[in-house]
């Protein structure tokens, strides 16, 4: 019998399940998964994280899964710094595209400011609630 359950994701067994099968598939429908996971932080001089950028480069695009910056510190640019490492990263690897969403209490206007453009607006009857699906263009080189 089948059984559906809970896991956790950092368990090596599923992260091997998931490339195995994710670079099957792309094989079989031509195209290259080029699949990376990324994490990127921000310390203080104390060694503490004050901002973390993750998510998974795949295909050809590269999508944040999550950007957070510490209370104390937001609006100082330490955003904007990781995105813009995340972009500088994966500039010329072969993806075309940087991709997120976002929802309207979050920060639409501050990816705008580093150039993504809206691809999609879910609406929601709660305005904060929409949800921004978001593009940038990279260099594939």
């Amino acid at each position: 019998m089948i059984q559906i359950k809970r896991a956790d994701e950092s368990e090596d067994r599923i992260g091997k399940f998931i490339n195995s099968e994710f670079t099957v598939f792309g094989q079989e429908s031509e195209v290259t998964l080029n699949y990376e996971e990324f994490c990127f932080i921000a310390e203080d001089d104390e060694g503490q994280i004050i901002g973390a950028i993750t998510g998974r480069a795949y295909y050809n695009e590269v999508h944040v899964g999550d950007l957070i910056i510490d209370k104390g510190h937001r609006r100082s640019g330490i955003g904007k710094m990781l995105v813009e490492e995340v972009e500088k990263t994966y500039t010329g690897r072969g993806y075309e595209k940087l991709t997120l969403t976002t929802f309207g209490f979050q920060a639409p206007g501050f990816y705008e400011k580093l150039g993504f453009t809206t691809e999609f607006v879910r609406d929601d009857r709660d305005p904060k609630l929409k949800k921004y699906f978001m593009a940038k263009t990279i260099g594939a080189k």
